[in-house]
């Protein structure tokens, strides 16, 4: 008997029984006895239907064929398997990233948990390999509230860094990052800037100062800041954040503007995709406390909505573009500030000129 929807795959029943011992099925997700198997790639299971949706929106209709081979191949084909299991480490570490970056904690946990099983079957259990998979199912639990679990999988990653000194400043910034995270979200927020001040140290030092990885390290330690109710220094941090964001997304529209007559030249990849999402949440986020605040800073109105009509052009949406486009000229308007008017309008053409950019 099956189940069919073009939404969340196919499946298919199965008996427990009917394995041999020593062969049972269990859920992908919560390895309890399964009672559902991927009717495509058959090799995987399920305890009930909503893991098995579960599972398909956060990682398997992305890599539901690519197990097979990973899961049927004979043991003498043993390298083989390895390149496989290292090709869906990278796809399950992009998927999750992206979950994280558009703040669906939920949807990215599948993936990370398959990253984090196959890294640790490739390269060893507490391997330095393994600790990006900690930190993504770290960041994940802290976002659902799960706090104690986050903190057990942050210290787990914290231990495995100890005991190799020669890792990236990569790995030591995104651990303070979900540190800081963590102790945001428990109150502790003497902690929290001290994990986010690194956060920050180490990200300048690992991708500079004008990264939009730093900016988001400066929009985590504004935030603390708004907490603690120090109006000014958030304001000066946000001020910040836009502007790595808007001189990001002007290069972007630079490019986007040259390769208008090739439309091939435009198609990009899932992490850009992903990776603006986080922008947008976090401009989103800085245009309501621009509107909210007393000083109503009307040119950093205008930078924001500026740079969220960016966004929301290079993702298709010409409709939302224009309506930020156009609140962002009459903000520039009130203001001495030429070069933003300018660089505002010019998008305004754009958009009139071409409203919809091609499809990937």
């Amino acid at each position: 008997m099956g189940d069919k929807s073009s939404v969340w795959g196919q499946t298919c029943r199965i008996i427990p029984l009917a394995f041999p011992k020593g062969q049972e099925k269990v859920c992908e997700l919560c390895q309890s006895p399964a009672r559902l198997q991927c009717a495509t790639c058959r090799v995987t299971f399920y305890c009930h239907a909503e893991h098995q949706r579960t599972d398909w929106v956060g990682i398997h209709e992305r890599i539901c064929k690519l197990l097979v081979p990973v899961r049927t191949c004979m043991p003498n084909n043993t390298k083989e398997i390895q390149l496989k299991k290292m090709e869906l480490i990278k796809i399950s570490t992009l998927v999750a990233q992206s979950k994280l970056f558009q703040g669906k904690h939920q949807e990215a946990l599948p993936a990370a948990h398959l990253c984090s099983r196959y890294t640790e079957d490739v390269h060893g259990p507490q391997s330095v390999q393994q600790v990006p998979a900690f930190l993504l199912l770290a960041e994940a639990n802290i976002g659902l509230g799960n706090l104690a679990l986050a903190a057990e999988l942050l210290s787990q990653a914290e231990w495995v860094l100890l005991k190799t000194p020669e890792h990236s400043n990569s790995l030591t910034q995104q651990l303070n990052r979900n540190f800081g995270r963590l102790h945001a979200a428990t109150g502790n927020l003497e902690d929290a800037r001290f994990n986010f001040a690194n956060d920050i140290f180490f990200a300048t030092v690992e991708f500079g100062m004008n990264s939009t990885v730093t900016a988001c390290s400066l929009f985590l330690m504004a935030d603390v800041f708004a907490k603690m109710k120090k109006m000014s220094i958030t304001r000066s941090m946000y001020q910040e954040v836009a502007r790595i964001w808007c001189d990001h997304l002007t290069k972007l529209l630079e490019i986007y503007k040259k390769n208008i007559p090739n439309p091939a030249m435009l198609s990009e990849s899932f992490h850009d995709k992903s990776k603006r999402a986080e922008g947008e949440r976090m401009l989103g986020a800085i245009l309501e406390f621009l509107q909210k605040d007393v000083s109503k800073d009307l040119t950093q109105i205008a930078l924001v909505t500026y740079s969220l009509a960016v966004l929301r052009l290079l993702d298709g949406d010409s409709h939302k573009a224009l309506e930020f486009g156009s609140a962002a000229l009459q903000a520039s308007q009130q203001i001495l500030k030429r070069d933003l008017t300018d660089a505002i309008q010019g998008l305004l053409q754009l958009l009139q000129t071409n409203p919809e950019p091609p499809s990937d």
